[in-house]
């Protein structure tokens, strides 16, 4: 093999280790969180109806916020 076929294939092989474990940390964020809905999904259901009502009313009203602020800063 000459040098350019060995510096190519490392590359390649490079590239694809590096693919491989954008792919595993990705999968990883993934499954946290979906953990994490998961258990603000089950606190949120623990909650009376009122409560529950009052932390979604202030959880869409946070949001909100935070979207008009990343707007302004657009």
């Amino acid at each position: 093999m000459t040098t350019h076929k060995i510096l190519r294939a490392a590359l390649f092989a490079a590239a694809a280790a590096a693919l491989i474990a954008a792919a595993i940390e990705l999968r990883e964020k993934r499954l946290l969180a979906e953990q994490t809905v998961d258990e603000i999904e089950d606190q949120l259901a623990a909650l009376d109806p009122a409560t529950r009502a009052a932390v979604v009313a202030r959880l869409a009203t946070d949001a909100a916020d935070e979207a008009k602020q990343r707007l302004k800063k657009s």
